[in-house]
């Protein structure tokens, strides 16, 4: 009976905190890249960035929503994907109108030229929406033309989830090539860690697909990855090379 009592209470309450979770899930998968992003605009050098995060969020989430199509998961999630793909967007054409300004000299690249040795590397950011929007063409094409095919949709979604987890993979390699986390925010891996670990979470709570919790757990193993690497450097920072100029702008929060 005292329970039955309670329900004017606690059904508004699970409703509100089922509303928290969803817009956690929504809007929390951008809130890593606002130090990052800010960091950029105020030093202008986005070297410490790895712009192929950009192009694995991008490629997961487009192959996420086609996935949305052939197995319907929860709209959160869907709109997550969308969400995300517009910030990626945002960070791509700071991170592009940065460089080409640093680089005035540089030769002018583009989608266009078809060249694999400077793929993702263009001078243009609408070079990089061309080449999301052939990208989506041609993944939705075949979509569409395999939908009807549960083997098809189930490598589609495995596809999506497996190269989300690979997010921190380009961070991760340029930290060890460089031997430095300089100009990496710090703020963002923490909060990649923070919102995968929150993230595995729900997928395993809200019964998502097997392919959303093993992508989850993937992700949390490199973002603890790059923070022991962030740890490293930071005990044995990398001696600087006789007249090099490391400009204090360039260090991340």
């Amino acid at each position: 009976m005292e329970a039955e009592g309670l329900d004017w209470l606690l059904v508004p309450l699970h409703q509100l905190v089922s509303w928290g979770a969803a817009a956690a899930m929504v809007f929390g998968g951008v809130v890593p890249y606002v130090p990052q992003y800010r960091d950029i605009r105020r030093t202008q050098n986005a070297d410490g960035f790895s712009t192929y995060v950009c192009l694995v969020l991008l490629v997961a989430n487009i192959l996420r929503i086609l996935f949305w199509f052939g197995r319907r998961f929860e709209s959160p999630l869907l709109w997550q994907s969308a969400i995300m793909i517009l910030t990626m967007l945002l960070m791509l054409k700071l991170c592009t109108e940065v460089r080409v300004a640093n680089e005035l000299n540089a030769r002018r690249r583009s989608f266009a030229d078809f060249d694999p040795h400077h793929f993702w590397q263009w001078s243009s950011f609408w070079d990089y929406v061309q080449c999301v929007l052939a990208f989506t063409g041609v993944a939705g094409y075949i979509t569409y033309l395999s939908i009807d095919s549960t083997l098809f949709v189930e490598t589609l979604g495995f596809l999506a989830v497996l190269t989300e987890a690979m997010l921190g993979v380009p961070q991760l390699y340029r930290n060890h090539r460089h031997q430095s986390t300089e100009g990496m925010s710090i703020k963002m891996v923490l909060m990649w860690t923070s919102g995968d670990a929150f993230k595995t979470a729900y997928f395993l709570l809200k019964g998502a697909p097997l392919q959303f919790s093993v992508c989850g757990l993937l992700q949390v193993l490199v973002d603890l990855a790059i923070l022991g690497q962030a740890y490293a450097f930071a005990r044995h920072p990398q001696k600087p090379a006789l007249h090099a100029v490391h400009p204090a702008g360039t260090k991340a929060l």
